[in-house]
């Protein structure tokens, strides 16, 4: 009776010590609510700070936040909110000035790009844009470059080195330990499965990373120089020779203006705006002053922006792009009267071809009710460019991975390898192809034959749809089809889009279409998720485990884990893009 009574009173105390874990998480959302509350000033004098702490995100799903990132909520901006920032900036008599502080910014080269455009608008104000930096990443200095005057630490670098990218490969592992991998694609360009078939980058895939590369480069670089003044055979000779790493070098070759400690560059600024030594700089972060003149009140007219980021999978999950959430999202704004016209924001390297045609159909039928325009980000390839097909008009940044029109399937099997460990197996089944795949003796001959033309008959229906958007032929699309990846500037050339513009470009046509004037809300779906949504979605074990992991291990080593462990991600045909670009 006594251990009885213990055990109790072990579980009774355990009860207690939960809830007040949870009260105590409770409190903090509850203060974090009522901080988030509070509007910012802007005072006298000010200058619009874009620092280290400035999170640039493309779409509200790609916000960490709750119990693991429970301060970073406040710090991620949507791209379409920094640059309006930016704009607002430009006529507000409070905002003197920009400073740009970021060593490493986090953001897509897209966004980088739109940034870019808008300090460039700012300076048309007379107003000045200065830059200062320590370690410089490639994709900050390409934001950075833009600034009338940009500041180096004395011992600080710039890591200008153009891009590059390093494609590995498995079929040699896989002979070696006795795993199977049965590929099935369309496109002889489409080489996400050519690690698995080959030991040695393909000439196809050599040609369309090259060609990739030089585009998104070719766009950089020239921006670079242009702001620089710096002319473009000495500017590939200051890359090639990585000049930027040495301090004194970026001062000879003009890629900076002065070397200057973070102090001195802070009294510099305060003598621009003809402070006094005592005066105390007015900085305020970009997220701080959207804060200053958010408005809640939307109850007008409305432009929706439906932001569609990550990978495209099956399911109902918040994060990245589940078909049926985005059903969800995509029957709610058909059904909202305010919402006059719809721009689909997308920022996705494809994924599951069951899910990104189930999205695609409801798009279309939201299009019967109401104009839909389409802007892409850093990646509309594949399933991402697949779900654009509904569009009245496609918008892409010249920098945006774009096309990859092609499907593969790959089906992995360790015959082999359980073979040599003593492991085999028989099959007893009611039909001939009960068990046309298993992981231990992989894919009967039949199996391939139907997969294969479960993929030829998924790329033909892809095809179809870019043929009705496109307004070509068959063999058109083909042409520029099979797999391969472009940049948004060839995509503009080989008709894959309509227009080269940012998300602020499609919204102005979308709302010119909808017959809407400038008297109208531009909103955001999905809706942000409150600390409480964040904080009790965080609670699902599963979705724990796999952020520790993704924490510890980064996003991209995470990704290939997925693809290998998650059997929802495994089991479809796929529309993916094989790799991602970074300006960084």
């Amino acid at each position: 009776m006594k251990i009885f009574f213990k055990n109790v009173l072990a579980n009774i105390v355990a009860i207690l010590i939960l809830c007040g874990v949870f009260f105590f998480f409770f409190i903090i959302m509850l203060v974090m609510g009522s901080m988030g509350g509070e509007k910012a000033v802007v005072k006298k004098n000010s200058v619009l700070t874009i620092n280290l702490k400035t999170n640039i995100i493309d779409s509200p799903t790609e916000e960490q936040g709750g119990m693991f990132n429970i301060n970073d909520k406040n710090k991620s901006i949507l791209i379409y909110e920094a640059v309006e920032a930016i704009n607002k900036a430009k006529t507000d008599d409070n905002i003197k000035g920009i400073s740009i502080e970021a060593d490493d910014l986090n953001a897509g080269i897209t966004q980088l790009d739109d940034l870019r455009k808008a300090l460039e608008d700012f300076k048309k104000s007379g107003k000045f844009v200065y830059a200062y930096g320590n370690a410089v990443s490639q994709g900050a200095y390409y934001l950075g470059s833009v600034a009338d005057k940009y500041y180096l630490n004395p011992s600080g670098m710039i890591e200008l080195k153009g891009l590059a990218t390093e494609v590995a490969f498995f079929k040699e592992f896989a002979d070696k330990y006795g795993i199977g991998i049965e590929v099935i694609r369309h496109g002889k360009f489409k080489s996400a499965v050519e690690p698995f078939l080959r030991n040695d980058i393909s000439p196809e895939n050599k040609e369309q990373l090259s060609t990739l590369l030089n585009d998104i480069w070719k766009n950089t670089s020239g921006s670079i120089a242009s702001s620089r003044k710096i002319d473009t055979a000495q500017f590939r000779t200051i890359v090639d020779s990585l000049y930027g790493m040495i301090p004194e070098q970026t001062l000879k070759y003009r890629l900076a203006d002065k070397l200057i400690q973070k102090t001195e560059y802070d009294e510099l600024i305060k003598s621009k705006l003809s402070l006094k030594e005592k005066d105390k700089l007015n900085k305020i972060s970009l997220a701080k002053y959207i804060n200053s003149y958010a408005d809640e009140d939307q109850s007008g007219d409305r432009v929706a922006v439906l932001y569609a980021s990550g990978s495209i999978n099956r399911g109902n999950e918040y994060n990245e792009i589940y078909s049926e959430k985005y059903i969800k999202y995509i029957k709610d704004l058909q059904e909202n009267d305010k919402v006059k016209a719809v721009v689909f924001r997308i920022n996705s390297p494809g994924g599951s071809a069951n899910a990104s045609d189930e999205i695609l159909f409801e798009l279309q039928q939201l299009k019967k009710k109401k104009p839909l325009v389409v802007s892409f980000g850093d990646y509309a390839a594949s399933g991402g460019y697949y779900i654009a097909m509904a569009a009245d008009k496609i918008y892409s940044e010249p920098n945006t991975l774009t096309g990859s029109i092609g499907v593969f399937g790959v089906i992995p099997y360790f015959k082999d390898m359980a073979n040599k460990n003593g492991i085999r197996s028989d099959i007893v089944a009611t039909n001939a192809n009960s068990q046309y795949y298993s992981s231990l003796n992989g894919v009967t001959p039949y199996g391939v034959s139907l997969i294969t033309k479960s993929v030829e008959g998924t790329y033909k229906r892809f095809v179809h749809f870019v043929i009705q958007n496109r307004k070509q032929t068959f063999e058109q699309i083909d042409n520029v089809g099979g797999g391969r990846v472009w940049s948004g500037t060839r995509a503009k050339q080989i008709g894959l889009v309509d227009e080269l513009g940012s998300l602020n470009d499609a919204i102005k046509f979308a709302a010119q279409k909808a017959g809407l004037k400038t008297s109208y809300d531009v909103v955001s779906y999905p809706k942000r998720m409150s600390p409480f949504e964040q904080f009790f979605n965080d609670l699902n074990e599963e979705d724990i485990s796999a952020k520790i992991i993704k924490n510890k291990i980064g996003k991209a080593n995470y990704e290939i884990l997925e693809q290998i462990t998650n059997k929802k991600l495994q089991s479809d045909i796929k529309m993916e893009m094989p790799y991602q670009v970074k300006i960084n």
